[in-house]
C-alpha cells in the first residue's frame, strides 16, 4: 500500500515537473515573461579604456562596424536563452525520471 501511494506521488511530482517546464518555457518564448538574465551586455564604460589615441579610434571603428552587423543586445539575449533552454531540458528529464520511479513503484 505504502508503495503504491509513493508511486502516485512521484507520478504525480514527475508531471507537475514536467507541467511546470513547458509551461515556463511557453511564457517566455511568447514574451509574455522575460529569459531570466544570466549574461547581460557591456557598457562602453565597463570595457577597457584604451592607451593611445590610436587604439581608440580604432575600436571606435570596430564598434560601430559591428553594431551594423550584429546589434549589440543579441549575444546576450541568445545566451540567456540558450542556457534557459538547458536548464528546461533538465528539468524536464529529472520530471521524467521522477515519474519513471512511480511508474516503477505502481507495477511491484
Amino acid at each position: 500500500m505504502t508503495e503504491r501511494i509513493l508511486g502516485f506521488f512521484f507520478l504525480c511530482l514527475g508531471v507537475a515537473i514536467i507541467g511546470f517546464a513547458l509551461f515556463s518555457s511557453f511564457q517566455v518564448f511568447t514574451a509574455k515573461t522575460a529569459a531570466p538574465q544570466i549574461f547581460s551586455a557591456l557598457d562602453q564604460q565597463e570595457t577597457a579604456k584604451p592607451t593611445s589615441e590610436l587604439e581608440g579610434q580604432l575600436q571606435n571603428v570596430l564598434s560601430q562596424q559591428l553594431k551594423g552587423f550584429i546589434p549589440a543586445d543579441t549575444v546576450p539575449k541568445i545566451l540567456n536563452l540558450s542556457v534557459w533552454s538547458l536548464f528546461l531540458g533538465l528539468l524536464i528529464f529529472g520530471g521524467g525520471q521522477i515519474a519513471g520511479i512511480g511508474v516503477k513503484l505502481l507495477k511491484k
